[in-house]
């Protein structure tokens, strides 16, 4: 009788790494338009939602972390109604942060805004290929002219991925504008927001939100594909090059934002009253928020507040968010078609 002895763990890791070195190799000299890859019989559908879903994280994750100490400074100064904001401002903020609270302070609340993003971008950049195959919005060469239905597919998009992680929205804004200590962590936010405020206040802000991310997310996604449109129509079946997609992403992200963000400071002024020191009545509906703010502050100073500092940041993370996607998801169907190849 012979004993089966097992490899040493260094070999199973050398052997893993090989194998999947290899793979890497393989899928990099696939020569194939991406059409052609999202369209390959071996790309069933749930291997298109898989392949979405973890395009779709990546993406978020290495958006929102570039551009976090941004996305700080922004609520910062939408939730603070006496702090006028100018972009000095904003990098004094920066600063003093820097300077009290360490270099990766900056960075404070990022942990729930991956936790809220991943899950976020994920659902939504796989439900808007979905949509679009729902829709009748067929993936072709050339690329073809946007219409209503795409704005719609991003809506719905949107919509969907806002609304299954909604409650992590709200955490991320608190432990935005608290100082440090007030909240230990993630868990911590939602205890006490349940505690001191109630369950369903973790859907404070819940309806300009979902207001706003009509207008967003179909802006957005509509914007994208127009000017992919438009920079294929010199080489009608050559894809977008990576050039091109980060400037039509840049470009949908200002467009996006832009569009949304006074119902974007609505959703910040309701979801952080209670953090703030604010009446929750003050901030109690839409119409009464803008109507405040209007009141207070003014149009320009209230609802378009820090709005400079989205032009800076809202391009670079759509740019990086609809690239990355487009990137990653194509690389991990090139895997599945080369590794379906090997298997035969």
């Amino acid at each position: 009788m012979t004993t089966m002895t097992a490899s040493p763990p260094s070999e199973t890791v050398a052997a893993t790494s090989e194998v999947v070195s290899q793979t890497a190799k393989d899928v990099l000299v696939v020569d194939l338009h991406p059409v052609d890859v999202h369209e390959h019989p071996k790309i069933s559908n749930s291997r298109r939602i898989c392949t979405s879903l973890a395009a779709g994280a990546m993406a978020g994750a290495l958006a929102k972390t570039t551009i976090a100490p941004l996305d700080r400074t922004k609520i910062y100064f939408q939730t603070h109604p006496e702090k006028n904001y100018r972009i000095k401002g904003a990098v004094k903020f920066l600063r003093l942060t820097y300077e009290r609270e360490g270099f990766l302070r900056l960075w404070r609340g990022n942990s729930a805004t991956m936790a809220r993003i991943i899950p976020y971008a994920s659902i939504q950049f796989m439900a808007h290929e979905q949509y679009k195959r729902l829709l009748g919005i067929e993936e072709a060469k050339p690329v073809k002219k946007p219409g209503v239905k795409n704005f719609v597919a991003g809506s719905l998009a949107g919509l969907t991925g806002q609304s299954l992680t909604y409650p992590l929205d709200r955490a991320r804004a608190v432990m935005a504008v608290t100082k440090v200590g007030d909240y230990n962590n993630l868990v911590n936010v939602f205890r006490r927001i349940i505690m001191d405020e109630g369950f369903w206040a973790l859907y404070v802000g819940f309806a300009p939100t979902m207001a706003g991310v009509v207008f967003y997310a179909g802006t957005s996604f509509f914007v994208y594909e127009k000017m992919k449109h438009f920079f294929t129509q010199s080489e009608p079946h050559a894809p977008p090059s990576p050039t091109q997609r980060l400037m039509s992403g840049a470009l949908a992200g200002l467009v996006g934002q832009t569009s949304s963000y006074p119902l974007d400071i609505v959703r910040r002024r309701m979801q952080t009253a209670k953090q703030m020191g604010v009446n929750l009545n003050t901030y109690s509906s839409i119409g009464g928020t803008i109507k405040l703010i209007l009141q207070r502050e003014g149009f320009r100073r209230g609802l378009y507040k820090g709005i400079s500092m989205n032009f800076i940041k809202g391009p670079i993370a759509t740019a990086i968010s609809f690239t990355t996607f487009d990137y990653f998801q194509l690389f991990l169907r090139k895997a599945l078609i080369v590794v379906s190849r090997d298997e035969k």
